[in-house]
């Protein structure tokens, strides 16, 4: 993916009345301040991320994928957006809906969809799959497949940030069930009081699985929990991907200059079901409809093309270049080969056994 590091200099703070739509004029008024290549950029990169995601859904019909596999359809603007914001050297834990995190976090597609696949040229070796992409060379430490299992680990990363007085900023995302359970609260509270550089992002799609938030959220405005550990809590049109990146640039470097943590809610819509294999019928005829009024794409071609920022000519240029993209990435995941069986248990330790790197799980990890 494209890296787009330009940003305005003056932030929009992003509105908590509406948490789908901002007002037309500022849209437009964002759109003609901002860089036009910058512009160009950022929906190059959602629709990568649309295009990517795709075609991880077909090659899941044609049993190239197993396990369990969750789309990022219809968040692209709060990924894109997302990282943008961040530095490369900023950390970034996910849950399992994470493909698009580690191509806005600059891994190879080709790698990401290897792990999809099972290749051992994939993040994990081909062994994590598409719930477990992690890569330490662009600080994407984990896919997290429990719900909320990467928030206190999130904390800890910002807690040896702080200890060994790095400037470095910890970005933690998660679903909005994650708000519901003990972990999430527990980590909000240490968090603030000890200060440290981490910012949680909920993305509220407005369903967890197949329950609406107001159904499972005695407070549905989920930014509003910050409060309870005196943490700045924001809450942003997730389908605006300047929106986005303003907001959460504006705390990702508060927390980087001020140790201050904060949460950042992007309220937008899944397309699809939670996983592949959802056909989400649980959905009103409303809900779907909904759902496609806010597709963030649509959104955003008809804003740049209204803006003249973009042509007809220049979008099927591209859609070309990105099918390209795309289509690398199918080869070279294809291509790859499959993990050595003799390499099923290599990580099972931490600490490796010296000359034998085959463990099996019941044996002793130090021979006599």
């Amino acid at each position: 993916m494209t890296t787009t590091t330009a940003r305005r200099k003056s932030v929009r703070k992003p509105t908590k009345a509406d948490p789908a739509r901002a007002v037309g004029s500022e849209l437009e008024t964002a759109v003609a301040e901002e860089n036009p290549e910058t512009l160009r950029g950022l929906y190059r990169d959602m629709l990568f991320v649309r295009r990517f995601e795709e075609r991880t859904a077909q090659s899941y019909q044609q049993a190239e994928i197993g396990g369990y596999c969750h789309l990022n359809l219809g968040e692209e603007a709060t990924v894109v957006g997302v990282g943008a914001a961040m530095r490369r050297t900023d950390y970034l834990f996910t849950n399992y809906r994470e493909h698009g995190y580690a191509l806005a976090k600059g891994i190879e597609p080709g790698r990401v969809l290897a792990e999809l696949y099972g290749r051992s040229t994939g993040t994990s070796k081909g062994w994590g799959g598409s719930m477990h992409l992690y890569d330490t060379a662009t600080r994407l430490l984990g896919g997290y497949a429990i719900v909320g299992g990467q928030v206190p680990l999130a904390v800890g990363a910002a807690l040896a940030i702080d200890y060994h007085d790095g400037d470095d900023v910890v970005v933690c995302q998660m679903g909005e069930g994650t708000t519901n359970i003990g972990a999430f609260h527990e980590s909000l509270n240490i968090a603030a009081l000890w200060r440290l550089p981490v910012v949680f992002l909920v993305i509220n799609n407005q369903t967890g699985m197949g329950t609406t938030v107001e159904k499972s959220s005695a407070e549905p405005e989920l930014w509003k929990r910050a409060a309870a550990y005196r943490m700045r809590g924001e809450r942003v049109d997730g389908t605006d991907v300047l929106a986005v990146r303003d907001a959460a640039c504006e705390l990702i470097e508060a927390a980087r200059r001020e140790s201050e943590p904060a949460l950042l809610e992007a309220v937008c819509h899944r397309l699809k079901g939670h996983s592949v294999v959802d056909p989400a019928k649980y959905r009103s005829t409303e809900t779907v409809s909904a759902a496609r009024e806010h597709d963030p794409i649509v959104l955003w071609r008809q804003r740049l093309l209204t803006a003249g920022v973009l042509t007809e000519s220049a979008l099927a240029d591209l859609e070309r270049e990105v099918a390209d993209g795309v289509a690398a990435a199918v080869e070279f995941a294809d291509g790859s080969p499959h993990p050595e069986p003799s390499s099923l248990f290599d990580y099972t330790y931490a600490t490796a056994v010296p000359g034998d790197s085959r463990r099996l799980p019941a044996d002793p990890l130090f021979t006599h």
